[in-house]
Parts: C-alpha cells; sequence; structure tokens
C-alpha cells in the first residue's frame, strides 16, 4: 500500500505508478511509502518523490516504449567516476523502465535565482560545468553535423510549418538552410568537449554546502565548448543582463584557463562561438517547445518562446552571414506570431 498525495493519481486509475510504486516497496524492502510529484520533463518521463520515514528518494518512471534507460545509466555512471554531482542510482528496473536515484532536494537554480544571489551561483555551476567538460571523450557519440541540422530543421518543421502555418517560398527554404549550415559549420570549427546538451536553470539542483546537483544528463554527447555554456547564460526560462552575461563568460574562461594543459581560448573568437552557438540552440529549442504543443499536448512551453527568440534576434544583428535570416524573423515570421509582436518594437 502507499499513500498518495492529491494530484499523483487522477479519477481513472495509474497502472503505470501503482506498478512503480509496489516494485520500489520490494526494492526498499518497505511498505506504506509516501508518493508525491516530484517534476515532470520535457520527454515521457515522470519523476515521484518517494518518502519513507525520514529517507526520501526519487522514484523515475521512463515507459519502454518512448524513453530507453540504457543513455541514462551509462551517463550516470561516466558522470560519477568524473566527479560530476549527479544522482547515486539505488536501483533500477529497465525492462520496465523503473530507477530509483537519490533525493537532491527541490531547489532548483530557476527558483532560487535572484540578482543578489546569481554570481555565486552561477560560478558554481561553472565548476560543475567544467567537471561535464572532463568526462572521457570516448565514451560518448559525436554531436555531428546531421545531428545539428536535424535540430534547426525542427524550427522550421516544428514551428513555421505546424504552429503558424507559414508556406515557405523557395528561396525562403534556401535562406534558412544557408543559415543552419553556417551555424553548423561554426558549432564544428569549436574545440570539442563533453556536453550534457540541456545545462540550464531547470536542471541544476541548489544544495548550499555541496556542488549543484546536475540533472536531467542523459543526452551528453561530443560537441561544441560554448554549447552548455550558452544553455546556462542564455537560459530558455530565465533572462540577465548582457553585461553579467559577459562576467559570467569571462568566469568560464578563467576557470578553464585554470587547468592544467588548458588550450588558449581567445576571448573575442570564444564570445563569437558562444552567440553562435546559441542561435542553433534557440533554433531549436523554438521547433521543440512547438511540438511539445502540438505533439505531446504540453502548451506551457509556448510562454517561453518571446524570451528564446529575443536571443535570437539579439545574436543575429551581430553577424553579417545572418542579417537575411534575421530580416526573415522580422518580416515573415514574428508578425505571424502575436506572442512576439513586442519583439517587433524593440527592434525597430
Amino acid at each position: 500500500m502507499f499513500k498518495q498525495d492529491t494530484g499523483v493519481l487522477n479519477n481513472k486509475s495509474d497502472q503505470r505508478l501503482e506498478q512503480a510504486v509496489a516494485w520500489c516497496s520490494d526494492t526498499l524492502a518497505v511498505t506504506n511509502l509516501e508518493v508525491t510529484p516530484a517534476s515532470a520533463d520535457a520527454s515521457f518521463r515522470r519523476y515521484f518523490r518517494v518518502r519513507h520515514h525520514h529517507k526520501s528518494y526519487i522514484l523515475m518512471d521512463a515507459p519502454p516504449q518512448q524513453e530507453d534507460c540504457g543513455p541514462f545509466l551509462r551517463c550516470a555512471q561516466i558522470f560519477t567516476e568524473s566527479g560530476v554531482a549527479v544522482p547515486k542510482i539505488f536501483a533500477e528496473d529497465v525492462k520496465n523502465g523503473f530507477i530509483l536515484l537519490e533525493d537532491f532536494g527541490d531547489r532548483l537554480y530557476l527558483q532560487y535565482l535572484s540578482a543578489e544571489n546569481a554570481a555565486g551561483m552561477y560560478e558554481r555551476a561553472i565548476s560543475e560545468l567544467i567537471r561535464i567538460q572532463d568526462a572521457p571523450a570516448s565514451e560518448f557519440p559525436n554531436y555531428d553535423r546531421n545531428l545539428l541540422m536535424n535540430e534547426m530543421a525542427l524550427f522550421e518543421t516544428w514551428y513555421l510549418g505546424k504552429h503558424l502555418n507559414l508556406d515557405l517560398t523557395l528561396e525562403e527554404n534556401e535562406l534558412l538552410h544557408q543559415s543552419f549550415t553556417v551555424l553548423a559549420e561554426h558549432a564544428l570549427d569549436q574545440p570539442q568537449v563533453v556536453v550534457h546538451r540541456d545545462f540550464h536553470s531547470r536542471n541544476l539542483v541548489w544544495r548550499p554546502d555541496q556542488p549543484p546537483g546536475v540533472l536531467d544528463f542523459q543526452d551528453a554527447v561530443w560537441g561544441p565548448i560554448t554549447y552548455d555554456l550558452v544553455s546556462l547564460l542564455k537560459d530558455c526560462y530565465i533572462a540577465w543582463p548582457k553585461k553579467f552575461i559577459y562576467q559570467m563568460v569571462d568566469e568560464y574562461l578563467t576557470q578553464y584557463s585554470s587547468k592544467i594543459g588548458a588550450p588558449e581560448l581567445p576571448l573575442q573568437q570564444f564570445r563569437d562561438w558562444f552567440h553562435l552557438m546559441g542561435i542553433q540552440r534557440h533554433l531549436k529549442a523554438i521547433g521543440i517547445f512547438a511540438r511539445l504543443n502540438h505533439r505531446d499536448g504540453k502548451p506551457g512551453y509556448l510562454n517561453d518562446i518571446p524570451r528564446v527568440m529575443a536571443y535570437v534576434l539579439d545574436a543575429t544583428a551581430s553577424y553579417r552571414p545572418l542579417f537575411e535570416l534575421r530580416s526573415f524573423i522580422l518580416e515573415q515570421v514574428i508578425p505571424a506570431d502575436p506572442s512576439l509582436h513586442r519583439l517587433l518594437e524593440r527592434n525597430e
């Protein structure tokens, strides 16, 4: 038996949750577990907080038809061995898609960041990021050109096509392809490191006396050095002044350069890579947010598109090869999306 918080189950029986909790009870050899929702992410995975007396765990429910637990388990082992603060794994049932994890608590960075504490919190996040980048390269798939291009294609397919119902001309399609190619080439020109691929305020847990806990790392790859840094500092869910972003970029370079044998990263070149990488990531994110709405019934992410599009407009204003992309967005895309109309005033 288990106690449930209001909202864990609806009127219909949640058979997967019942199965997961039964497995958890057997694994821990206890009864009367208290189960409450912990979080959900932009996938089919769900997370529940499981308590028994004074102990607390996180139960991951990853339906095997939609989610493969293998990459999560593999990355967890590699990152643990590399000193990254990822949750310990207490038990796993790969066949059924259940994993019992260490509970880092519920203090997500997004909830605790403020102008007063941001510098200190980001400095610690950057330290953890560098540990991730130092993990063994051979253990991760390449973030290759095809993957970079396919990610940006989500912007065209799901946002421009499905969400805005834009019927692009041949010239506009060619413009997008050329712009995507420029961004992919700049990503591949950068030094390559291990990339978390979703390193931001919703996947970092603030722990005052310990390194920040790192979540949602199963998609890690070998890719561009600026990817995770721009994910962190040009966050899809919280925005910071440019001055602060540059301050934290400098903090990253300071920490990076202190490593033994670290190659030199020229400041202006690194900043250019950083901004161009951000455009690639943010075009992908806009496409994913539209897909989450139309395919997965998760409309909440649409509220973040204006923030993300503002990053794209700001960055494309500084790079001549992307001026036409910026004009296309201003003239064709933003007028078609009422949620973005205020961006026209900012960019007049």
